[in-house]
């Protein structure tokens, strides 16, 4: 599955004219395959043993440029560092309060409140974001092993 997603996405970087690197390669093959949302310096510990010569740099510039393009969504909650995905697919995220962990989950029905918000102000609704927050099951066992 991932292989096709990865040869999709390089097929999206040739047609943008866009030089397809080997760490531009590996960067998106990691997001490609990660599931957790991971932020650029995860993202560089990741791969640094691969790419010894790589700088965290390095990976924000692939970053951009994988935005720019739209193969990668930058993902930015609160005051805490920026998280990226490839799942351009709409979806919305649930986070952990403890320790930061962001999950995917589909709720088609969402689609309604943009038509809906429409109608009320008259806006010209783009897209729209939804955030649930809570506590993640490793660190509910962790809180619970606690006390």
């Amino acid at each position: 599955m991932s292989e096709k997603r990865l040869q999709k996405a390089i097929d999206t970087l040739k047609e943008s004219g866009v030089r397809i690197t080997p760490q531009r390669h590996a960067v998106l093959d990691y997001l490609l395959n990660s599931m957790i949302h991971p932020t650029a310096d995860d993202i560089y510990k990741a791969l640094e043993g691969k790419f010894p010569n790589m700088s965290v740099a390095t990976v924000y510039n692939n970053l951009r440029v994988l935005r720019e393009i739209g193969l990668v969504r930058e993902l930015t909650y609160g005051d805490s560092s920026s998280r990226f995905e490839c799942n351009l697919t709409e979806h919305y995220h649930i986070i952990c309060q403890s320790c930061g962990k962001i999950v995917d989950f589909h709720y088609p029905s969402l689609d309604e409140v943009e038509s809906l918000a429409e109608k009320v102000t008259g806006f010209e609704v783009s897209h729209h974001r939804m955030e649930v927050y809570g506590t993640c099951e490793e660190c509910q066992q962790h809180e619970t092993q606690k006390h």
